[in-house]
């Protein structure tokens, strides 16, 4: 059983100060001149403040991944696909279904921040168990195994990048936090 508080804007306060934060730190990102961040990161660092990034910064990014040989994930939203590289070579590649239109997946350069190995998955019209192999790369979205549906290479989620759970089974073991994520 959780326990909330008594008052019943607790969770609308708190979604306020998330929402504060994170205009916080993008605001303090681009006073800092760092809004183009994937031209002056070092790879590795953390990514995830700009959900956005430009085609530019993003050809950048993956430009300076393949030089560095470290694991690095690309997920194509328009041709539905998932690569995990090394470097510049490609390591893995797997058909995917990403966000639908109405609920699309977020172009950006991110890292995965957590990863579980089962979790539950639940929004406003969903309400999925025992998802398996997430890692979550930017707040709620996520590579994750997708059990409910074999629609492979159509966009069909709420914004989340499915895969079948025995490629992200794969992916799980390969991949590990602070793993780069580009999504374009």
């Amino acid at each position: 059983m959780v326990l909330l508080p008594k008052n019943q804007n607790f969770l609308s306060e708190m979604f306020n100060y998330w929402q504060t934060i994170s205009k916080v730190s993008v605001t303090a990102l681009l006073l800092l001149g760092l809004s183009d961040l994937a031209s002056h990161n070092p790879v590795g660092q953390d990514l995830s403040a700009i959900a956005q990034t430009s085609r530019s910064a993003q050809a950048r990014a993956i430009a300076r991944l393949k030089k560095s040989g470290q694991r690095w994930i690309e997920i194509r939203v328009r041709s539905q696909r998932l690569l995990a590289w090394q470097g510049n070579k490609l390591v893995y590649g797997v058909k995917v279904s990403t966000g639908k239109s109405s609920t699309p997946t977020p172009a950006g350069v991110f890292n995965i921040q957590t990863k579980y190995r089962v979790a539950r998955m639940q929004g406003d019209d969903y309400n999925v168990p025992d998802v398996p192999h997430v890692m979550y790369y930017s707040g709620n979205y996520a590579i994750h195994g997708a059990y409910w549906h074999r629609s492979f290479g159509i966009p069909v989620s709420q914004g989340c990048t499915n895969v079948a759970p025995d490629h992200a089974a794969w992916l799980y073991r390969w991949a590990s936090v602070g793993t780069p994520v580009v999504v374009n």
